[in-house]
Order: C-alpha cells, then structure tokens, then sequence
C-alpha cells in the first residue's frame, strides 16, 4: 500500500482529475504562473498536465548541495540506488535517490559544468541535465503539474515549462528548446564504495523529511500508473516493467538482466545485480535487486540513458524502438 504521503498525494490529484475540464486551461494557472507565456507551447491538449498534489515548489528542488567522504557516511544501505556522475578531471559525486525521492532536482556545479540531476519517482526516470542553455545557466524547479505521469520541470530564469523524461521545454519561452543529457549512472552505495573509496557522496539535506523511506511502497508492482491514462506498452510489456532507454530506442530489463551483457544498435549494455529498486519496499534500502545499468560505446565510452517503466517510454516515444532479442 502506498504510505500516507503518497494517499494524500493521490486524493488531491483525484480532486484535480474531478475538475480537470476546468484546470485544462492556462487561465486557470495564471495566478500560479504570471510570469509564464502559455501562448508558447508545444502541448497540443492541455488536459494531458494535471496537478500531481503539491503546488509549484511544493517538492522543494535542491541548490548547491554540500558533500561529505564516502567513510563519512553511515546511514545509506549497501543496495540503496543513487545516481553517479563522473566528469573528466572532477571526483565523482553520488546523489542518493533516498534524497531525490523527497526532491527531485538537485542543481549543482560540477568544476565548471552545471547541472541538474532529476528523478521523478512516478516514471523512474534518473536523468542529468547540462543546465547551460541558449548562453544562460538556468536553475531548475519542480513545477507540481505531471504529463503521462512524468515531472514537468520549470526554470526559474523563464518560468518555462520542461518534460523532466524528454529534457524538452514545452511551455513558454524555451519550447522545443532540449537540455542536454549527460552520460551519468544509477548503481548502488555498494558499487560506489567499492569503486570510489575515497569519492564524495551528497550529504542529507537541512529539511524535515523522512530520507531512506519509499513514500511510494509497492508502486513499481502495481498494474496501472498513477494518474496515467494513456496507452499501455505493446508486446505485453507490463506498464512498470523497467526498460533501458537509449534515444528512442528501449531494452526491456528483464532481457539485460538474462543475458547480463547485450551488444547492438551501437551501444554495449551491461547488468549487475546489487541495486535495490527505490519504488518496492517501505524502506528503500531493503527493495528487490533491479540490478544496475552502464550503458557505453564502441570505444568504451558512457552514453547518456534512463531506467524508466515501459509506459512513460511508449508515452513519449510512441514511436520507438522496442529492443527484444527476437
């Protein structure tokens, strides 16, 4: 069952998709959003965005967060996810996900990269973002709306609107605008350690929430997502089974978690067990083993991709390539 948190988020949405006819519209967000120009936009239907329950902000994104050692360390599990990023000539940074569940977005400053490291825990998408666009840095929010079910983002510079899946802006001045992704990992504090002894790891932030709980329990073995209604994955994928997505071409987990290592389409993937899944048991660390991804080149190179559930993938890229081994 999904923990009270998630109840209360579930109602106040349910309350949004009673009068979603009358939300559907710009006019309605206006107050929220003055700053906002609704007359650019990409959305076709507006009815696809509903409010996911907290207002803008409400799920508070992170700035310039502070780091301590890996030995510093003694709250997070072996098998607890956290998403790795390693830039050329910088120490590698992990961001726990048990962090990320209660915010989102972490904006940071790499040596002299920026970025911002996502993760919307309704479509597992763990995604990092090069925050440098259009000659601008911008600063990323969480916006409190939800499109098939994934994040929209917002930046603070234009108050523009962005699909956290695609890194795409889709209202306001940046649409059509794309953030780049960087070529960063999910593995678990056991792979970290063992990797980057001595590497840095996000410290707990100064806001009361109950970091290591899954406020989602049990979501990722549900048969429907929430507040999606869209269609479902072809090939019988189910709708929160775990796929490996790279451009717009996905590879079911369960085919890389057999074979351990699939080589095609020009990237060489591989699997390993250890990481717990942050969207099954109460307690992230104690999750089932989903195994971790790296996703890399023909020259051994990391390439940028997402672990997301096969229906967020079907949603944005209806079109997409359904990698199955057969």
């Amino acid at each position: 069952m999904f923990s009270q948190f998630a109840k209360w988020v579930m109602a106040a949405a349910l309350v949004v998709t009673l009068v979603g006819s009358v939300e559907a519209n710009p006019q309605f967000w206006r107050h929220e959003w003055p700053e906002t120009d609704f007359e650019t936009t990409s959305v076709e239907n507006w009815v696809e965005i509903l409010s996911g329950g907290p207002p803008k902000d409400g799920i508070p994104a992170l700035s310039d967060p502070q780091f301590i050692r890996v030995h510093q360390e003694p709250r997070i599990e072996d098998a607890e996810p956290l998403v790795v990023v390693e830039i050329a000539g910088q120490e590698p940074r992990a961001y726990p996900i048990r962090y990320l569940t209660w915010h989102e977005i972490v904006n940071d400053t790499v040596g002299n990269v920026p970025i911002a490291v996502t993760f919307c825990p309704l479509c597992n998408s763990a995604i990092t973002f090069d925050r440098r666009v259009q000659g601008r840095v911008l600063t990323l929010g969480v916006s409190g709306k939800l499109r098939n079910s994934d994040m929209i983002m917002y930046d603070r510079e234009t108050q523009s609107w962005w699909q956290q899946a695609m890194g795409e802006g889709i209202v306001g001045e940046m649409t059509g605008v794309t953030l780049t992704a960087l070529p960063t990992w999910m593995e678990s504090w056991a792979q970290y350690k063992a990797r980057h002894p001595e590497g840095l790891v996000m410290a707990e932030p100064a806001y009361a929430r109950r970091y290591g709980v899954n406020p989602y329990a049990q979501y990722d073995s549900s048969h429907r997502p929430f507040l999606y209604s869209g269609e479902m994955p072809p090939h019988d994928i189910p709708a929160l089974a775990r796929v490996v997505r790279v451009g717009d071409r996905a590879w079911p987990l369960t085919r890389l978690a057999d074979s351990g290592t699939v080589n095609e389409a020009g990237v060489v993937i591989s699997w390993q067990a250890g990481q717990a899944s942050a969207l099954d048991t109460p307690t992230i660390g104690k999750g089932r083993d989903v195994g971790s991804i790296r996703v890399r080149d023909g020259q051994g190179q990391d390439v940028a991709h997402d672990v997301m559930f096969a229906f967020a993938f079907h949603a944005f890229w209806p079109d997409g390539a359904w990698m199955l081994g057969e």
